[in-house]
């Protein structure tokens, strides 16, 4: 089953030329000489060696021994495509439109599956294996005899053809631009399946893209893809959908004619026989059901909440654990983004006058309970952080985009700014200002005014009033030096619909990037092709020509080292420019459960979905 890591996740407030010169440019088949071609493999990866090798019994994470049953009653802290952890009314989640809930995704396997060890490998799932042409952009998989979806029909190389077809055409927009490069899907014999990108696809990007669903073909007889739906879409995966009610609740059941069971790549994993989900509109009712022991697990995301309420019977007895688990090794993404598409914020000076009137050191003290730590970066707590000044590896990349970047590139990278944590800096404000009027805004009756005398205006949208709370002093200031700031606090279907259609001022965005990001990855968030692409998460409408062949370089790369160095001279870039504003981040995940489970220690390296690792203890419950 494809972990909840394959996939782009995102939490609201809902994955790089590379190194040496020498390797830029080099025709695909040459700068990946090192992929093995034309025999059959168990497993793929974008650099490096595969750690488990050919006919694995388990991955060292998942434990084979632990007892299976019990309900897992979670509140998920991610999800993905058109999915929603407060109110759900489809059950279709591929397609941009409706509300799906929280983990629909573990109904259905793809090709080959990551494991949470390793930062760029994946197995094989549906595939028994997949053999990789000359020019690496064509892949064959022979498909296991037993795997079956839910209704009993074996998976073919059909609904292989089927998926990536369909998909490509109708799918979400996140699955549409990672298969952006797909070329065509093809059926070889009985049980092969053929899938070919073409040139301008990177290894890296194709094994990206090869862990997407597979859906049956005959289910969709009669039927569109692309519309919302009350319908379960069979899967090939371990769950099915059990009870549900739209927007109250749904439970994934176990199905007792899994077919991967004793296959390496799940087995020892998903030990729940059923899997719940409650949906609260709002953090507290959500708090309470949890205090109550409605919920079993919770993930805490409001430091005040952290700090201040996990101080309830239940804790003091210890039938409840507090506790801290170690965050991945992978990109802390959490930003603010100014929409561009409104002329008012396509001035880069506006946007670091906004980011000024942000005071973090105030904040932190008084809102976050000194919880958090000021994001200075897109990719924050992972090794693709530029710093000081670019090295000669990364100017090799900057040089060529002299005049196309702004200058302070070639100096050190930029920094938050540090306030002294008085939430009224006066010298911070002063900056503020005089950068709105460089920006051609001036201050006329106690208002930030355009040169047509209309006033700025800023509204933050949010859809929790817990935002409204703890940016509530970053709104007051904005209003100190003139603008006319306010916070909106919308519900779950309006604020999808308003960001999918880009109706915003400004908002926050949380997203999870791989440990080995993709160029596809890359130009959902910052590339030019999806500034106006409804459904994407180019939230800001940011579009730059030197951005997009940074992010190409990353599909050139042919190596960690060279993806480093590709990946800080993009970041350098990002900072400088501040389409996206980095915010804040925690280092830890915080989280609260019930005493009744037991799991291994220490978790993985590259994701923590609880549901497929903890098991109920016995001697616990």
């Amino acid at each position: 089953m494809a972990s909840a890591s394959t996939y782009l996740t995102r939490r609201r407030f809902g994955q790089l030329a590379f190194g040496s010169a020498a390797s830029l440019g080099l025709p695909l088949r040459e700068a990946l000489a090192n992929v093995e071609t034309g025999v059959p493999l168990h497993g793929l990866s974008a650099f490096g060696e595969l750690k488990y090798a050919e006919g694995f019994d388990h991955f060292d994470y998942a434990n084979p021994d632990a007892p299976e049953g019990g309900t897992f009653a979670f509140s998920p802290p991610n999800w993905a495509f058109n999915q929603s952890a407060l109110t759900f009314d489809t059950l279709n989640t591929f397609v941009l439109k409706g509300n799906a809930p929280p983990r629909m995704t573990f109904l259905y396997e793809g090709l080959m599956t990551s494991s949470l060890d390793e930062p760029d490998a994946i197995y094989g799932a549906l595939a028994e294996t997949v053999t990789v042409s000359e020019d690496r952009l064509q892949f064959d998989f022979m498909l296991r005899p037993e795997a079956k979806f839910s209704t009993g029909d074996a998976v073919t190389p059909e609904d292989v053809v089927f998926s990536y077809e369909t998909l490509a055409e109708f799918g979400h927009p996140s699955i549409q631009i990672a298969l952006r490069d797909f070329k065509s899907a093809e059926v070889v014999d009985e049980r092969t399946a053929q899938i070919t990108f073409d040139a301008n696809q990177s290894y890296q990007d194709a094994i990206g893209v090869l862990s997407l669903p597979i859906l049956p073909r005959t289910f969709f007889e009669g039927r569109s893809l692309d519309e919302p739906t009350d319908e379960i879409i069979p899967g090939s995966g371990r769950y099915t959908v059990g009870r549900y009610e739209f927007g109250r609740f749904i439970e994934y059941e176990k199905r007792e004619d899994y077919w991967g069971e004793e296959q390496g790549f799940a087995k020892g994993l998903d030990h729940f026989q059923t899997l719940r989900i409650d949906f609260f509109r709002e953090r507290q009712t959500a708090l309470e059901a949890f205090k109550k022991g409605l919920v079993k697990f919770r993930e805490e995301f409001t430091s005040k909440s952290w700090a201040t309420e996990y101080n309830f019977p239940a804790i003091q007895s210890g039938e409840v654990v507090k506790r801290e688990f170690p965050a991945e090794l992978f990109p802390r993404f959490q930003c603010w983004a100014l929409n561009q598409r409104r002329e008012r914020f396509a001035d880069v000076r506006v946007r670091r006058a906004i980011n000024l009137c942000f005071d973090f050191e105030w904040t932190n003290a008084n809102m976050f309970y000194g919880l958090y730590d000021h994001s200075q970066s897109c990719f924050e707590n992972s090794e693709f952080m530029a710093e000081g000044a670019p090295s000669e590896a990364e100017l090799a990349l900057l040089e060529p985009l002299r005049g196309e970047i702004p200058e302070e590139v070639f100096g050190e990278v930029w920094t938050q700014p540090v306030s002294d944590g008085s939430g009224r800096d006066r010298d911070r404000l002063r900056e503020a200002l005089d950068l709105l009027q460089e920006a051609g805004y001036e201050r006329q009756g106690g208002r930030v005014r355009d040169k047509n005398g209309q006033p700025f205006q800023l509204e933050y949208l949010v859809d929790d009033p817990g935002f409204a709370r703890v940016y509530g002093k970053f709104v007051q200031t904005c209003q100190a030096i003139g603008i006319d700031a306010s916070v909106r606090v919308v519900d779950a279907a309006q604020y999808t619909d308003r960001t999918n259609r880009f109706d915003f001022d400004m908002i926050g965005h949380a997203a999870g990037i791989s440990p080995t990001p993709t160029t596809n990855g890359l130009r959902s968030l910052f590339g030019s092709e999806t500034a106006d692409r409804q459904g994407s998460s180019n939230y800001p409408g940011m579009a730059s020509a030197a951005v997009d062949r940074l992010i190409e370089n990353v599909g050139e790369v042919n190596g960690r080292e060279d993806l480093v160095t590709a990946m800080r001279a993009l970041d350098r870039v990002l900072r400088a420019r501040l389409d996206w504003i980095p915010n804040i981040h925690s280092n830890a995940h915080r989280a609260a459960y019930w005493d009744i489970f037991g799991f291994d220690t220490p978790k993985p390296d590259y994701g923590w979905p609880v549901e497929r690792l903890w098991w109920i203890d016995e001697t616990k419950s």
